[in-house]
């Protein structure tokens, strides 16, 4: 019998945390071992943490992780372990995954597909790899790649398997976004059963500036049926038993290969068989863990963003501005969850121009979730402001230039608590706001982190539809959520006074921003034409206010940031 223990390690490391990192990787590693793992399985650069960018340019920073490297291959015993790390050879640079036994590094597979698109810019750092190793462990045919590897139909599994690979290992730091999970499971599956290998996939979990990784490790039979699958946003070790007589039994041969030379030439590698008297594994059920619901993942996203930006960057909690709105009533329940209440502190800081239904809601919201909240008045200041640029701007009428002035008052108040108590400033800004530029430099854009920047305005009321829903109870009072929205910068202002509704401007930005829709497509699509110049037009000048943004966490598959790269001066002008 030929049978494998492989263990995933679905572990949280930060970037540029060698020792810690280094720590994780080595207490997953005993763990494992205790449970009698065959094989230990490591995230997509998990030594260094993901994704490492610049420090990638820093020749010292490749040195101390190879150094960390050392340490875990030495501390290797029978089991096979596969850990993520940069590599230098000749001159260059590789993503690889470290292979490793019996305290030495048996083999060292690098990335072939190197992701080039979105959030990912691995050609400015990694040279693609040529060469797919196939090491014979406890009789057992295995084979390694790394996350990009995989999406491709003819990838280096495929090689792998041509060469008598029954299992292979994929090793990740895959960001999520709103639909991914559904998508990679798909492609697993359908690579797994083309291939004919037992495809065990290890995602890293955790939040690094604007990415969140969900984990939701997975591991697929050679006829492409899911065996086990990780919780979503938790660290975990995903434990699956394989029978490897059944995967090669269940495949005469494998497919024939087209681009063979393209993807990766196979190197075999024999570790030895077990002891003689080793017993056969006793096959144990794997865990598959249940999936969140959409709005649920989503929400999970947001929290576990939060909640590791704000530690690993040390703060010591956090500041919001709480008015009333409903913006900032979910950032202020997601940062109450990410960091615990205690760590949660609120400013309501009324003007002239606040109802007083937004004191009301703004308390209601704050006692339920027992937060402290500290009213703090502009109206002196803002005054103040006013006397002093009379003689400047005498002769003209009030505009949005009094509006701002607020904003940014209230944006100093948030500020001075910052540097005074060490606590980070969350800003509330949606991604409808943030794309259309419905906010204010220096004011409601000044912070340290926009935990709700890629959440559109439509799916902000969902949010919090969903969490009293799923509570039991108004966790965001209802008449939050019911209020029309508005900034309170003038008297009776409401958002609709600037903007579309945000029912027809959503949809609009997700065709524009996230699609690259044509002009005419989304007219066809039954757009209103006034609608749909409006918000390219806001859009497109408002790109100087987004460079100038905090960070925010990612949850659609096109975010401000990393994702969206649009010059400022442009003038170019869609449909005409």
């Amino acid at each position: 019998m030929r049978r494998l223990r492989i263990v995933l390690a679905q572990i949280n490391p930060t970037v540029g945390d060698l020792d810690g990192n280094t720590d994780l990787i080595l207490r997953y590693m005993a763990e494992a071992e205790a449970q009698g793992a065959n094989v230990i399985a490591f995230p997509e650069l998990a030594v260094t943490g993901y994704p490492p960018e610049d420090l990638l340019f820093k020749q010292q920073f490749l040195d101390e992780a190879d150094k960390r490297l050392e340490r875990i291959v030495e501390a290797t015993r029978e089991a096979l372990v596969i850990v993520g790390t940069p590599r230098r050879a000749d001159g260059r640079l590789y993503n690889a995954a470290a292979i490793a036994q019996g305290g030495k590094l048996a083999a060292v597979y690098d990335k072939v597909f190197l992701p080039n698109y979105g959030v990912f810019d691995e050609l400015r750092y990694f040279t693609s790899g040529s060469t797919c190793p196939v090491i014979t462990h406890r009789g057992v045919r295995i084979a390694a790649c790394v996350c990009e590897d995989i999406w491709y139909d003819i990838n280096p599994a495929t090689v792998a398997r041509a060469a008598g690979a029954e299992v292979v290992v994929n090793i990740n730091g895959s960001p999520y976004s709103r639909g991914k999970g559904a998508q990679r499971q798909a492609m697993l599956a359908e690579r797994a059963r083309n291939d004919g290998v037992v495809l065990a996939y290890v995602n890293m979990v955790g939040g690094q500036d604007e990415l969140v990784f969900d984990g939701q490790s997975l591991v697929f039979d050679h006829t492409g049926a899911l065996l086990a699958r990780a919780p979503q946003f938790e660290e975990c070790a995903l434990s699956v038993d394989i029978d490897a007589d059944v995967v090669d039994g269940g495949r005469g041969s494998p497919r024939k290969l087209t681009d063979a030379d393209a993807v990766g030439v196979a190197h075999l590698l024999d570790l030895g068989t077990p002891p003689a008297d080793a017993s056969p594994l006793e096959l144990q059920p794997a865990s598959v863990a249940q999936e969140l619901a959409p709005l649920e993942e989503v929400y999970q996203a947001l929290v576990l963003g939060t909640r590791d930006y704000v530690q690993k960057s040390g703060f010591r909690g956090a500041v919001i501005g709480l008015s009333g709105g409903i913006d900032s009533a979910l950032t202020t329940v997601i940062a109450a969850d990410a960091l615990g209440i205690d760590r949660v502190t609120t400013f309501f800081m009324p003007s002239q121009f606040t109802a007083d239904q937004s004191y009301d809601d703004a308390r209601l919201l704050s006692d339920g979730l027992g937060a402290p909240m500290r009213t703090v008045p502009i109206k002196r200041v803002f005054d103040a402001y006013l006397e002093e640029l009379a003689p400047v701007l005498e002769g003209r009428e009030p505009d949005v230039t009094e509006e701002n002035i607020q904003a940014r008052v209230r944006g100093n108040f948030l500020m001075a608590a910052s540097n005074k108590f060490g606590w980070i400033v969350l800003t509330t800004g949606n991604k409808s706001e943030m794309a259309t530029g419905y906010s204010t430099l220096y004011g409601d854009l000044a912070g340290g982190f926009a935990v709700i920047k890629d959440v559109p305005k439509t799916l902000v009321r969902e949010l919090c539809l969903h969490l009293n829903r799923t509570r039991g109870r108004e966790v965001v009072p209802q008449s939050i959520i019911d209020r029309p929205p508005t900034a309170e910068l003038r008297h009776d202002q409401k958002d609709e006074d600037s903007l579309p509704p945000y029912e027809v401007l959503d949809p609009i930005l997700e065709d524009y921003v996230e699609e690259d829709s044509a002009f005419e497509d989304m007219l066809e699509a039954g757009a209103p034409r006034e609608a749909v110049v409006r918000t390219i037009e806001l859009v497109d000048r408002s790109e100087y206010k987004r460079r100038q943004a905090p960070p925010g966490i990612k949850i659609t598959p096109r975010a401000f940031g990393r994702d969206w790269r649009l010059p400022i001066v442009n003038r170019y002008k869609p449909g005409g």
